[in-house]
């Protein structure tokens, strides 16, 4: 069967375009109730991000859940792995965040946790959608569910966060935190200052519509000046809903998700809590598979995906893997990617060297990438047309063992990316240029 609603990461648009619609979550929450339900009475966290549109949806959610009988564990707004902890603490069935990471407030979408704090399987995604297609029934009166707030919800996940890094001080350490207006705006100061760290916290006064913009990271611009302008030693960068974590060093330059998993898979081999290899994606650059190869660290590439990237770490029983826009993964202290937690572990590494970041990242020089959206009139297997395929041919060959290329359909958009990576830097971009001429050629 194919999915209608589930993507890779859960269900996500524009509010109020379907499926992102109150009665679709009304819905939502019922058939999710049901199924969660098979084996009697169950429980279920609801978490957010701060998007106006939360609100509406985490009432609309509660409503179908107890229709169909389920009590209901309400967090309010929390980062999306604070969610998957809490689930697995409070011993509930299923956790629900409602957000959209790093997209605008005019988005938004649902998550669904495991009782384990994991992502849902394959399985129970489809057991949800074939519910969908039933008529809504509610239960008896008094089987309804009960819904309460969690007051401690925050606190609970702050030591969590705190835990995770065992022993580490931050004294001495002058920080800037970039919360993205999002849901990591109240924890992650209480967790950097509760560990010594003087901070300055910028992106956190949210309001509803400012999610995301021009803050965070996936716009680290300011970061970057406040870093410069306060002499700090790095910035955090967190995305809307605290699960993918970017650095800004003290020269003010970017690190991203790439750099921060090499600084951590280092420190990890040295002090062998590695267990295995590192799990990356085809978007992976090629300096990190390089810097690692002489650790002597494995790298494999997942499909582009935090899903996959899970999927991957369990299938290799390793612990490490990422991607390079900063959603990171750290098995043996958490079930999903989770900024903070990230975060912590990076720096118990720079202590542990006694390095700031600009120097912990030397160890890694990034290849040079250019990428290139080709649009895509209709739907078509672009990698099967001939003329593609001896391009790609061609490409790899003028670039050798010092490149690579990948090109990709965007699972989001009527687009395939054409990206070129390699060590001379004018050869990338020509070689990518070339390359993107000759998928429009095919396409039309």
């Amino acid at each position: 069967m194919t999915k209608t609603y589930f993507g890779t990461d859960g269900i996500r648009g524009r509010v109020g375009r379907s499926p992102i619609t109150a009665d679709f979550m009304l819905k939502l929450g019922w058939a999710a109730g049901r199924v969660f339900s098979r084996h009697g009475k169950s429980k279920i966290l609801i978490g957010k991000d701060t998007r106006i549109s939360g609100y509406m949806f985490e009432s609309a959610l509660e409503a179908g859940l107890s229709a169909a009988g389920v009590d209901i564990l309400l967090l309010g707004p929390m980062p999306t792995p604070a969610i998957a902890y809490l689930t697995k603490t409070f011993r509930a069935d299923a956790g629900i965040v409602i957000s959209a990471s790093h997209n605008p407030f005019f988005d938004n979408g649902i998550k669904f946790f495991s009782g384990e704090g994991t992502k849902l399987s394959d399985e129970m995604e489809l057991a949800i959608e074939a519910e969908l297609q039933q008529a809504m029934v509610t239960v008896e009166s008094d089987h309804l569910g009960k819904a309460r707030r969690v007051d401690d919800a925050g606190g609970r996940y702050v030591e969590y966060c705190k835990s995770t890094a065992p022993g580490l001080s931050l004294k001495g350490k002058k920080i800037v935190i970039d919360c993205a207006h999002g849901a990591t705006y109240d924890v992650a100061p209480k967790v950097f200052s509760e560990l010594g760290a003087d901070i300055t916290v910028i992106g956190n006064k949210p309001n509803g519509l400012n999610i995301n913009e021009g803050v965070g990271s996936t716009s680290p611009k300011q970061l970057k000046q406040v870093v410069l302008e306060s002499n700090a030693d790095l910035g955090i960068a967190f995305d809307g809903d605290g699960d993918r974590v970017l650095m800004v060093d003290d020269q003010g330059e970017l690190v991203d998700g790439d750099e921060l998993l090499y600084i951590i898979a280092r420190n990890r081999k040295e002090n062998g809590g590695l267990n295995g290899g590192v799990v990356g994606t085809l978007m992976t650059n090629l300096g990190l598979e390089r810097a690692l190869e002489k650790l002597d660290i494995p790298l494999v590439r997942a499909k582009v995906g935090d899903r996959y990237v899970l999927e991957l770490l369990s299938s290799h029983n390793w612990i490490l893997g990422g991607e390079n826009s900063g959603h990171l993964v750290c098995k043996d202290v958490s079930t999903t990617g989770d900024g903070i937690v990230s975060a912590l572990q990076v720096l118990k590494a720079l202590v542990a060297y006694d390095q700031s970041l600009y120097q912990a990242k030397s160890g890694m020089r990034k290849f040079p990438q250019e990428m290139i959206n080709v649009q895509l009139p209709r739907k078509m297997d672009i990698l099967a047309q001939p003329e593609v395929v001896s391009g790609v041919q061609a490409a790899e060959k003028e670039l050798g063992s010092s490149g690579r290329v990948l090109l990709r359909p965007s699972g989001t958009e009527p687009v395939v990316r054409v990206m070129v990576e390699g060590e001379d830097p004018a050869l990338v971009r020509k070689v990518c240029r070339h390359l993107a001429a000759q998928v429009e050629n095919a396409i039309n």
